[in-house]
């Protein structure tokens, strides 16, 4: 193996290669056997061994039957999805991130400002009337990660503080409300506005409490404890893109690093909070490096035990600027997709759900991660702004009976889910129309689209 890209790209120097003394027959027999896995044996499992080039066809099928095997025994034969909507608050950004085309660069919002863009920005009241419209058609999540807007404070205490530096722009990344066209409010009223009516709200990834506790000393605990009172439910513990410093680096060198990532979930679960953990792969990182990520996770789960599912995010390429400057080529392959999802599910045996993309992979191949390890089938979305940003082609919405006549054609149970595993509902094919029953507003009647969802304005956005 080299020490570039998995997936094509510019050679990088990087000091984790995916090179190991184990074997891939060693590796898969400890796989096989459900013992747990070391980094080398999941680099081996990865790579479909290291002794050769490229992947194996052979043993990838080997490693895949493995990973399909593991699933059935840890959660059994559902496939769950949730009924959720994506509400991004707003696209303002500063942070400087290579791998993403959602962001607008903060000053381009400002007041003075002069020159369009195609980003946006909403107040907590425009926030509420998104969901308030949304719990009417049966969802039950709301799911919310956004650009972290210089505006944006946890509540007018921690504004006070920021308003107090010398040079709050410069030294902490802040300007006050009166210097852009619409106010974001505090993170405590977005918290608010979302989490109305009975809605799950999930939202706060690691990145933005960091960025909601910014200039003080507040610990990460402190802030997701007044999150939570004010109506966050549970934390998306993206932000992580790859958890190895070398890599992140390269790809975004203003974000918060490994270890604070860490912090902050820790924080959200010492506070109370579930949270998921997620990947982005396919850039500029190698095989070692996605294991060393897997190895974060587990760590941080047998610490805690608060994470619910674990989500791979394959990452799109077009429009954002890896691919412009040339550093990545492609994406990650087909097979690479593959055996993420089944060495995520061989490697993590602390953690119950692994989740398919159909936003990040389409319907085909998501259907086929779910025989690769994969269990959960994400939600019907309502919008997705960030994969579409970056040039992603597989829409905003799934109905119910999209997933039941999908999951059925595979042969598994289609189940509702809610956002914490903890209610389940299996649908009986034969006994359709089929709609969302676990909502504080849900009956079973089926979701449909909504006009701004297909070609018009975009509906509020996800990760």
């Amino acid at each position: 193996m080299t020490d570039a890209s998995a997936s094509g790209g510019a050679d990088l120097d990087f000091e984790h290669v995916p090179d190991t003394d184990q074997s891939f027959e060693n590796a898969l027999a400890k796989a096989r056997a459900g013992d747990r896995l070391t980094v080398a044996d999941g680099v081996e499992l990865m790579t479909t061994g290291t002794d050769r080039e490229g992947i194996d066809p052979v043993r990838k099928e080997q490693v895949l039957e493995a990973a399909d095997r593991r699933r059935a025994e840890m959660v059994g034969d559902d496939v769950t999805f949730v009924a959720n909507l994506n509400n991004n608050v707003t696209t303002a950004c500063n942070t400087g991130c290579l791998f993403c085309n959602f962001k607008n660069t903060a000053h381009q919002f400002e007041s003075d400002h002069e020159g369009d863009h195609t980003g946006f920005t909403k107040t907590p009241a425009e926030s509420r009337a998104v969901v308030e419209d949304a719990l009417d058609t049966g969802i039950y999540e709301v799911t919310s990660v956004s650009g972290l807007h210089p505006a944006f404070v946890l509540n007018e205490e921690h504004r006070e503080i920021l308003d107090s530096y010398d040079d709050p722009y410069a030294e902490v990344d802040y300007k006050p409300p009166a210097a852009y066209d619409t106010d974001p409010g505090a993170y405590v009223e977005q918290m608010r506005a979302m989490s109305v009516g009975g809605a799950h709200l999930h939202s706060m990834t690691p990145e933005e409490a960091y960025h909601a506790r910014r200039g003080t000393d507040w610990s990460y605990e402190a802030v997701y404890r007044e999150l939570k009172a004010a109506g966050l439910a549970s934390v998306p513990g993206t932000a992580a893109e790859i958890l190895v410093p070398e890599v992140r680096d390269v790809i975004c060198p203003g974000k918060i690093g490994t270890d604070e990532w860490v912090e902050g979930m820790e924080g959200a679960m010492a506070a109370g909070l579930d949270a998921t953990a997620t990947i982005m792969y396919g850039h500029v990182e190698n095989e070692a490096h996605r294991v060393m990520h897997l190895k974060v996770i587990r760590d941080l789960q047998d610490r805690t035990g608060g994470i619910t599912e674990f989500v791979p995010l394959s990452f799109v390429h077009r429009n954002t600027p890896l691919y412009e400057r040339g550093l990545v080529t492609e994406g990650a392959s087909d097979a690479e997709d593959e055996l993420m999802v089944a060495v995520a599910r061989l490697f993590l045996d602390n953690v119950d759900n692994v989740q398919s993309s159909w936003v990040k992979f389409g319907d085909a191949k998501s259907l086929k991660l779910l025989n690769c390890g994969a269990n959960d089938f994400m939600g019907t979305i309502l919008s997705e702004e960030i994969t579409k940003r970056a040039g992603g082609d597989y829409g905003e919405f799934r109905s119910f009976d999209d997933y039941v006549e999908m999951v059925s054609a595979i042969g598994r149970p289609p189940v509702e889910r809610s956002t914490d595993y903890r209610q389940r509902r299996r649908l009986d094919p034969d006994d359709g129309p089929h709609g969302p029953m676990l909502g504080p507003r849900a009956d079973g009647t089926p979701m449909v689209a909504r006009p701004e969802d297909d070609g018009g304005e975009p509906a509020p956005a996800d990760d």
